[in-house]
């Protein structure tokens, strides 16, 4: 079986900075794959070569068999590729109800003509009405987006990317300013879809990442380090396995360095550590004890 979404050697420069270097990835259809990493990992850089945000420097993209390397974004949403992104990006002076019947009509090729009265287009209401009840936005149908909390935004967000019916769903932070309990849900929606649709999500949350992903993919500098099972001891074996080590940990908590980098995960959250060490203890501090701090800090500085 061809993979839905692959990549090869896909990387992009931005002058001297080498954002992506060199990532083959092959995602089956119906994957539910999660791609961590810290801030500064590429994550972000790699869906927008994937979707078509920005173009590679070298490598290629392929959607099934199709190469996309170079297909405009628009092109590639219609062949199902569809993206949320880590920032809300919605209109602003139209109702929830109306932003996702605009995705909707987009689907369908449906262009909208003044002499056609509301009824007429009854089917794609009911659709939209649906899709806001199963993200529990039916009592917002109404309102402006402008006028929402930000959580309530990126659910709109994620229901308009889901008007669009993707084959491939591409994730960027979903759950980014939604209350703990709603993220929850949100992800179960999109754990419902249909096992033929593929999603890619980036997530920092790892309580999330382990509850929903199947598999996942480590991103450092630039970089894919590591694919693999869902696990609670996922990162302690991608750092041994890749010339670093684990070198303190208490429950959740733990120090992770490899050869020029370090990230922390305080409490499953990825964290760079390329903070001021008063920071960095405080923060350790936090989730840890006296002794977890010690031990940190010596290996900090020794690193």
């Amino acid at each position: 079986m061809s993979a839905a979404l692959r990549t090869a050697g896909l990387s992009k420069k931005f002058g001297e900075l080498a954002a992506l270097s060199d990532v083959t990835l092959a995602l089956p259809p119906g994957a539910r794959h999660a791609l961590i990493g810290p801030n500064g990992a590429g994550k972000t850089t790699l869906i927008n070569l994937l979707t078509g945000a920005l173009a590679p420097t070298a490598g290629e993209v392929y959607l099934g068999d199709e190469r996309i390397t170079h297909l405009p974004q628009h092109r590639r949403v219609k062949r199902g590729l569809t993206r949320t992104f880590q920032i809300t990006s919605l209109f602003p002076g139209l109702s929830v109800l109306e932003s996702v019947l605009l995705a909707i009509f987009e689907r369908k090729g449906i262009t909208v003509q003044a002499l056609r009265t509301a009824a007429s287009y009854r089917e794609e209401i009911e659709e939209a009405r649906e899709l806001l009840a199963t993200l529990k936005l039916e009592r917002d149908a109404d309102t402006r987006t402008a006028h929402l909390a930000y959580g309530r935004q990126r659910l709109i967000e994620i229901a308009l990317a889901l008007a669009t019916r993707p084959k491939i769903l591409l994730l960027d932070e979903p759950a980014a300013g939604i209350p703990s309990g709603e993220s929850v849900e949100v992800l179960g929606v999109i754990a419902q879809l249909p096992a033929e649709v593929t999603v890619l999500f980036i997530e920092h949350d790892m309580g999330l990442v382990f509850r929903f992903a199947e598999r996942l993919i480590v991103m450092a500098g630039g970089r894919v380090i590591a694919v693999g099972t869902t696990s609670a001891r996922t990162l302690e074996h991608v750092a041994r396995e890749h010339g670093g080590r684990v070198v303190a940990g208490r429950g959740e908590t733990s120090l992770f360095i490899w050869p020029g980098f370090k990230f922390l995960a305080l409490s499953g959250l990825i964290t760079n550590f390329h903070l001021p060490q008063s920071t960095l203890l405080m923060l350790v501090s936090a989730f840890a004890g006296r002794d977890f701090i010690m031990r940190s800090y010596q290996h900090a500085v020794a690193a």
